[in-house]
């Protein structure tokens, strides 16, 4: 089962989306805003991907935060502050079996479905 976890209101879940349904993709989509972000899938993406990766630093929610909070991050803070501020997360994350993807690129969704 394909999985994709965002909000439904960001451009690039809305890229994601129209590819995967444009390929006839099922997949299942988790709204962080409705339904939070599931603590252990989160802790998972950072243990397979490394919170760099997972955490998006170019948003305006990263931009907001104090520069003693940026400064000093680590790998549980970066949980904390993901799971306080979901927004801050980089979207999409799609898991596929036992594939994960974070943020959209269409080579990658090819890549993966083909």
């Amino acid at each position: 089962m394909t999985k994709m976890y965002g909000i439904p209101n960001c451009d690039t879940i809305k890229k994601a989306r129209k590819w995967l349904e444009a390929n006839n993709i099922a997949y299942a989509f988790h709204d962080y805003k409705k339904l939070g972000v599931p603590e252990k899938e989160l802790k998972r993406w950072v243990k397979d991907a490394g919170w760099e990766t997972v955490l998006n630093k170019r948003g305006t929610t990263w931009r907001k935060l104090d520069d003693d909070t940026k400064n000093n991050i680590d790998e549980a803070s970066a949980i904390r502050i993901m799971l306080e501020n979901p927004s801050i997360i980089k979207r999409p994350v799609l898991e596929s079996g036992n594939s994960l993807l974070i943020g959209f690129k269409e080579t990658d969704y090819q890549q993966l479905f083909n």
